[in-house]
């Protein structure tokens, strides 16, 4: 993919050079970056107020949060801009993305770069031993998005209830015969819910090499087989009989903290330390892996390639990149959103700022998480989605 040096506003000026970072810092001041995410956390909103004022202040560059429910939508109105020949002056600066967005924003064209790799905060990441931060759900990077966060799926449990919480699929199931209702996973395509449709395929499977490749109808048969019959057997043993489905993770907090569940899955420990933290679940409840470990994934952010503040953008993604930044968006008591910085390699003073965080014990060290499983290939996703709901939804 070519780098896209594409006009930013009405004066028609390239964007700047993103390895003259001084150049784009000058370029930023006064420009407005509206930044499209995800807005279903009221702390992550709180976040992105807080690392606005920052950016303001600081470099001279506003940022509009522009709330999503789902980041399809603005990959939606980027390709419809595309389609409607609006090169230059686009509505959306930032994404908030991975998956199998990125993946069709790259094949789509839509995206300005490679930019990613000439932040001055992406070497934070150590990007030579985390390869993680240069492949989407197997898609190289290749510099056109910058990470962010990243998530590794856990289970929560509830300790007044569960003594020994399950370790694996098999397990699970047992544990929801015993105690029929009190467990439940978001309905798919929520994100959450699609993570998880994907931890039971690759537990289940008997050959997980398909899943890192395109998705084809033969190979889907055979590696979903085991999935199948896992969950026609789950289903009746969920909350509400598995007749309805809570709609994305905060509802399943809800649940959770109003005991009408003792496990759920959810996206990494701290986010549910915080939500201890924070009083939305209760102090007993605890995290853990699974045997053979667990989806982890990073995400990231990216640059439509008729962005009108380019550089805005850029400053925005290199400053949340920061360890100031990553260590508060860390931090249980602000947000618990995982860092993707290689806190080890960090100088003194910036790896302290990681030391002196109070994970409580609802979070977990990333070495008691247990493996960290690739995501599947992005077609996997969509091709689940759509078996689970025409097997679970049309009856």
């Amino acid at each position: 993919m070519t780098l896209l040096l594409l006009s930013t506003g009405p004066a028609g000026a390239a964007p700047p050079d993103p390895t003259d970072w001084d150049a784009v810092l000058r370029a930023a001041r006064g420009q407005t970056v509206y930044w499209n995410a995800w807005a279903g956390e009221s702390r992550i909103n709180e976040y992105v107020a807080w690392a606005a004022g920052q950016v303001a202040s600081r470099h001279g560059v506003s940022v509009v949060h522009v709330k999503l429910s789902e980041t399809a939508d603005a990959v939606a109105r980027v390709l419809a801009e595309k389609a409607a020949g609006k090169v230059a002056g686009g509505s959306v600066d930032l994404i908030w993305i991975n998956g199998e967005n990125f993946a069709a924003m790259k094949r789509s064209g839509l995206l300005f770069g490679p930019w990613a790799e000439a932040l001055p905060n992406f070497a934070l990441t150590d990007p030579a031993n985390n390869p993680a931060v240069r492949e989407d759900f197997t898609v190289p990077v290749e510099g056109y998005e910058a990470p962010w966060g990243k998530a590794q799926l856990v289970l929560m449990s509830d300790s007044a209830y569960v003594a020994e919480p399950p370790r694996n699929l098999p397990a699970l199931l047992d544990w929801a015969r015993a105690n029929p209702g009190r467990f439940a996973y978001p309905r798919p395509p929520d994100f959450l819910g699609s993570t998880f449709l994907k931890q039971a395929t690759l537990g289940l499977a008997v050959d997980t090499a398909p899943l890192y490749r395109p998705v084809d109808e033969a190979g889907f048969e055979a590696v979903t087989a085991p999935l199948w019959a896992w969950l026609d057997a789950l289903h009746p043993l969920l909350w509400r009989g598995g007749r309805a489905f809570p709609p994305d993770g905060p509802a399943l907090r809800r649940l959770v903290g109003d005991s009408e569940l003792a496990i759920a899955p959810a996206f990494s420990a701290t986010e549910v330390a915080a939500a201890v933290l924070a009083g939305e679940l209760p102090a007993g409840v605890r995290t853990h892996g699974l045997d053979g470990g667990t989806i982890g994934n990073v995400n990231f952010l990216a640059i439509p390639f008729n962005a009108t503040a380019k550089a805005g953008a850029m400053v925005l993604a290199n400053f949340l990149l920061s360890p100031e930044a990553q260590a508060r968006k860390h931090d249980p008591a602000v947000w618990g959103g995982e860092t993707v910085l290689a806190v080890d390699r960090l100088a003194a003073p910036a790896r302290a700022l990681f030391d002196g965080l109070d994970l409580g014990p609802a979070g977990l060290h990333p070495a008691a998480q247990g493996a960290v499983l690739p995501e599947p290939h992005p077609s996997w996703t969509e091709r689940l989605e759509t078996a689970w709901a025409a097997r679970y939804t049309a009856r």
